[in-house]
């Protein structure tokens, strides 16, 4: 364990105006906040990244991309800064520029795990912070990591786990959020994988399937660099019938009915504007007659 200078945390007491208007909304908050750098901006979106230590490398990918990607849209990525999943997602949320912040199961000052220290040092440099219930000096006791995952998923609007054992401080994190009535999303994996059991278990007891990041943006009605250069260039060579079918085509699936009601246009019409969408390559028919953004669900 490292220790930084203690002279640059802040102690945020629970009566304080900075004290974090999120954490006011549940019970079992601390009282006060030791704070390295600077809190999440409030009214921004935020996402909790969660996963295994001993990640694999689908894992860490998967966490790198969706983090990079929320965090070019805007988002502010919440972590714990240990190694594997929480790791990837604070690279991968400074990599798309929006500041990240990592809460501690150990005092603000003290870099745990130690190896960590550069991505520490990066996440306090690009305007994120370092964000811990215990003083400054506190050591990492193991006790004190659950207890952490509250607060992570009390800062954020929606938890995303990536990879996770059946027994794993993820599902902890994930099982807060529930209980705080927030938004709970798993990135499936290979179902031989020890690693993946614990997001199919989620799924299973009905938590979203992170498939995408758009998924996650979907969340805030956000739509993603990729979506709105996309959109723009289809746009431009649609006639306006056709763009107006394809603009309510979404990453959820709809059927004709709901193109009907929200366009006004005849059912025929609808029917023949989105054959033309499918073999324009725009829209694909997921089962009987449900309908996808194309671009959008196979990633092209």
């Amino acid at each position: 364990m490292e220790r930084t200078d203690t002279d640059m945390i802040r102690c945020i007491d629970y009566g304080s105006c900075e004290y974090p208007e999120k954490l006011r909304n549940y019970p079992d908050m601390p009282k006060k906040l030791y704070v390295k750098g600077k809190l999440p901006v409030p009214g921004r979106p935020a996402a909790a990244i969660v996963g295994a230590r001993m990640c694999s490398t689908y894992g860490r990918m998967q966490a790198f991309r969706f983090a990079k990607e929320l965090s070019c849209a805007g988002v502010q990525v919440i972590s714990g800064l240990a190694y594997g999943i929480d790791s990837e997602g604070h690279k991968g949320a400074l990599e798309g520029g929006t500041p990240t912040f990592a809460v501690l199961g150990n005092g603000a000052d003290i870099c745990y795990p130690a190896r960590n220290r550069s991505l520490y040092q990066r996440i306090v440099r690009n305007n994120g912070g370092i964000i811990s219930e215990y003083p400054p000096g506190t050591e990492a006791r193991s006790y004190f990591f659950p207890a952490r995952n509250r607060i992570i998923s009390a800062l954020s609007d929606v938890i995303l786990v990536v990879e996770a054992k059946e027994k794993s401080g993820s599902l902890i994190t994930a099982r807060y959020g529930l209980e705080q009535g927030k938004s709970v999303y798993a990135v499936p994996g290979a179902v031989t994988e020890s690693l993946s059991r614990g997001c199919h278990m989620l799924i299973y007891d009905g938590a979203g399937i992170a498939y995408s990041p758009e998924i996650l943006l979907s969340e805030w009605g956000i739509s993603s660099e990729k979506q709105k250069k996309s959109t723009e260039k289809t746009q431009l060579g649609l006639a306006s019938d056709l763009n107006l079918v394809y603009s309510c085509l979404d990453l959820r699936p709809k059927i004709p009915d709901d193109f009907i009601r929200e366009t006004g246009l005849p059912p025929e019409k609808v029917n023949h504007l989105l054959l033309e969408l499918e073999l324009m390559g725009l829209a694909r028919e997921t089962g009987r007659q449900h309908y996808v953004r194309q671009d959008c669900a196979d990633g092209g």
